[in-house]
């Protein structure tokens, strides 16, 4: 009986001193993963979208099995935080262009997800938003040079490319969204509202799921709350930039944006 009872206290003893990987990130590893977040979602607060770039760059120092819910969470906090002052300007005509292509994407994304490999067509979607991005970007320089695409085309492009892209590769759907809404010159009241609202209505879908399967553990939302004040720095500094930014430099920082989520996805 005494054996059992001291083997009872050492494991007790060896589960208290066992820290959670989480909780024994560097004071580097946090301040890294601070620099990310502010920088990630200072684009997204002033552009709409560009946050998600910061998965892969998290994901060096963050196990991603508890990176990827925690992520939801923060998402969900953000897109609720920009929408409380966003939500006038929603473009709901635009979002319900998008829901047919986008729900095909993710259909067919989950059939691909089986076959090929996730990491090859992050690749080639990297390319694909790289020059998208950059082609965008010289169409704020020359007059001439403007990316110009049918709105029916770019809509069911804008959908299917980011339901496809979201269900493979775990983000950095918004990207095509973002291809869309600039192809269409949406305004940019209009494109960081309306971008919020589609983001935050498939963050709460994913969040749903991950709340059923018990993806939301102590590790999770010790992350989430790690993430969570460097994420509302960054969105206050971004909305300090979207209100005061020119529609040029807005276009500018929406071409940048994309450039940097197609680096991302190229490198993830």
């Amino acid at each position: 009986m005494d054996g059992r009872d001291k083997s009872n206290r050492d494991a007790l003893q060896s589960a208290r001193t066992e820290r959670p990987a989480i909780q024994s990130l560097s004071t580097f590893a946090i301040i890294y993963c601070f620099v990310v977040m502010v920088a990630a979602y200072t684009a997204r607060g002033a552009s709409g979208f560009g946050a998600a770039v910061a998965m892969p760059l998290l994901g060096l120092v963050m196990p991603l099995k508890i990176l990827v819910p925690a992520w939801t969470l923060v998402g969900v906090a953000a897109g609720v935080a920009l929408m409380g002052e966003d939500r006038k300007f929603v473009s709901w005509r635009e979002i319900r262009r998008l829901l047919p292509g986008c729900l095909i994407g993710i259909a067919v994304g989950l059939y691909v997800f089986t076959l090929l490999d996730s990491d090859a067509l992050a690749k080639w979607l990297g390319v694909l938003v790289l020059l998208y991005g950059l082609y965008s970007l010289a169409g704020t320089f020359r007059a001439d040079v403007k990316p110009k695409l049918p709105p029916a085309f770019a809509a069911a492009f804008g959908g299917f490319g980011g339901g496809i892209t979201g269900t493979v590769v775990g983000t950095l759907g918004s990207v095509f969204f973002a291809m869309y809404f600039d192809a269409i010159r949406l305004a940019k009241e209009q494109y960081r509202a309306t971008m919020t609202a589609i983001l935050l209505t498939l963050t709460l879908t994913r969040g749903i799921g991950y709340w059923a399967i018990g993806e939301f553990t102590q590790e999770v939302m010790i992350a989430a709350a790690l993430l969570f004040v460097p994420m509302m720095i960054g969105i206050f500094i971004g909305s300090k930039f979207h209100h005061g930014m020119s529609d040029l430099a807005f276009r500018r920082t929406v071409s940048g944006a994309l450039i940097a989520s197609g680096l991302a996805l190229l490198i993830k």
